[in-house]
């Protein structure tokens, strides 16, 4: 029989009858840590016999846990065997888990005896501090520090509380707190939880302290638990890190979550909503797309960081607003389309989520295009005769003309040099010049916009880009154009082209004059 033991949060009073009266039958007990405060009011006649030395020997985690696993086994292999472990067995124990996989494979009875975890201790004393108690069934997130450290944004939804176990040192805190700041704020306030080690640290110190003005809180619980509130930015400015250290990360003051934002949106949806939200569908919705789209553009090319930001807002709504009329009529949802596009970037990226080598960008590129042409081929699509299908018929047609061009050149149909394409470009203005009707005129600026678009394409500039750029200058230059002629209360109507040339000429030269 292999019996797996949890010690409970730290105090010898929080073990369980059963486990004390397991312990008190027992003669050896194997410990995946001595390091544990509960382990000093074991029986004394026990056995203890710990894998420290594993962890001491700077090995990764992963292979310190497969080797305790390995020798476990081993042991319960050769007759009955107690591991105990701190808090409840199957709470933040990789080596538990492990180990009841290898018991299955070969056939070994297991048995679990309970232990109080961590977590109830942390939620009394979070709950004497905050102005009201955390229950956990409200949604609280419990997560281990160590998978946190090793993400780039974290899995956890902002709009509820979290609390992160196993922040054994100063760097993983440091490492969680990079992962946390790429979607909570500097300033959100995180709780540092702490046990019978920093209660030590703080005795020992002539003033307990302070981060950013917030005390060191010890609370004469069991066992005892030295709490402080940091900012998030300023989290591991302090060393007060062990392995009894949690975080408690509370949820945002207001709707920040990707999941509180889908529920708005269903609920202007539902019966009880919207009445306007409701009727709304997918051709409705084609035009405010469009427009908040071109919103987004016009931010960025006015480098208005607030205005991007709540146009990228007005987008993702009617995203979500798009696929909520999907799920109502069960064609997709939107783990659907998070899950296509998440596979489909991991795909795409095999250099990054495989093992293939790239060089440079070139090879980044003409491995997406293969792959791209792959997922075509094998998706139930019809085979692209052309090399210039897959363009949206309902781009700009500047972007449009652009794209055509370009697949095009890559099929082989270009030109060598860029004297080439401008001297395309200069023979559509002759035949714009000598067209012989205005809808033969027609035609040929049409010719003549989509070699400019082919010309920009050879200088790798995006020509929409460019265009939006141009007229955000006309219109920047023409205001102050306007407001010039009226401070010298003159009428533009009734100034010649050569006066007007004047104004224009001195707006410009204000523009690069050194302010």
């Amino acid at each position: 029989m292999l019996t797996i033991l949890g010690l409970g949060p730290g105090d010898p009073k929080h073990l369980t009858r059963e486990a004390w009266e397991v312990l008190s039958a027992a003669r050896e007990v194997y410990l995946r840590t001595r390091i544990h405060p509960t382990v000093a009011g074991l029986p004394g006649h026990l056995i203890l016999r710990d894998f420290d030395d594993m962890y001491e020997n700077g090995a990764a985690f992963e292979d310190v846990y497969a080797r305790i696993t390995a020798a476990v086994i081993a042991a319960a292999q050769k007759g009955d065997v107690i591991y105990a472990v701190p808090g409840h067995p199957l709470v933040g124990e990789a080596t538990v888990h492990a180990i009841l996989a290898r018991a299955k494979e070969a056939h070994i009875e297991t048995r679990i005896v309970s232990g109080l975890s961590f977590i109830e201790p942390t939620l009394e004393a979070m709950g004497r501090l905050l102005p009201t108690s955390v229950d956990p069934l409200d949604g609280l997130q419990i997560c281990n520090a160590l998978e946190l450290a090793g993400l780039h944004h974290p899995s956890l939804n902002p709009d509820k509380p979290a609390l992160i176990a196993q922040v054994y040192s100063r760097a993983i805190a440091s490492d969680v707190k990079l992962t946390l700041m790429n979607q909570y704020g500097p300033n959100h306030p995180i709780w540092i939880i702490g046990g019978e080690e920093e209660e030590k640290r703080s005795r020992g110190e002539k003033e307990i302290g302070t981060i950013s003005s917030s005390p060191l809180l010890l609370f004469s619980s069991s066992p005892p638990l030295l709490l402080s509130c940091s900012p998030l930015r300023e989290l591991d400015h302090r060393d007060l890190f062990d392995h009894l250290t949690s975080l408690y990360l509370p949820a945002l003051p207001v709707v920040g979550g990707f999941e509180g934002l889908q529920e708005t949106v269903a609920y202007l949806r539902a019966p009880e909503g919207c009445p306007w939200d409701r009727e709304q569908t997918y051709e409705t919705l084609r035009k405010d797309l469009l427009e908040e789209v071109y919103e987004v553009l016009a931010a960025i090319d006015e480098g208005d960081i607030n205005g991007l930001r709540e146009e990228l807002g007005d987008v993702l709504l009617n995203v979500i607003m798009l696929v909520q009329i999907a799920t109502e009529g069960e064609e997709f949802r939107m783990i659907d389309v998070i899950g296509e596009v998440d596979a489909k970037l991991k795909r795409r990226h095999p250099h990054v989520f495989g093992d293939v080598v790239v060089n440079n960008v070139g090879d980044v590129l003409t491995n997406w295009n293969a792959i791209k042409q792959q997922e075509h081929s094998k998706g139930g699509k019809p085979a692209r005769e052309s090399a210039i299908d897959g363009v949206p018929p309902a781009l700009p047609a500047l972007a449009q003309a652009q794209k055509l061009a370009h697949k095009a050149e890559r099929a082989g149909f270009r030109f060598d040099n860029h004297e080439q394409r401008l001297a395309k470009s200069h023979e559509e203005i002759d035949e714009v010049l000598t067209a012989r009707d205005n809808n033969h005129r027609k035609e040929e600026f049409g010719d003549l916009l989509f070699t400019i678009a082919d010309l920009a394409d050879g200088y790798d500039i995006d020509i929409e880009t460019a265009l939006r750029e141009a007229n955000l200058k006309f219109s920047r230059r023409f205001r102050a154009m306007e407001a010039i002629v009226r401070e010298r209360d003159l009428d533009m109507k009734a100034m010649s082209g050569v006066e007007l040339q004047a104004v224009w000429r001195e707006v410009k030269l204000a523009e690069h004059s050194p302010s």
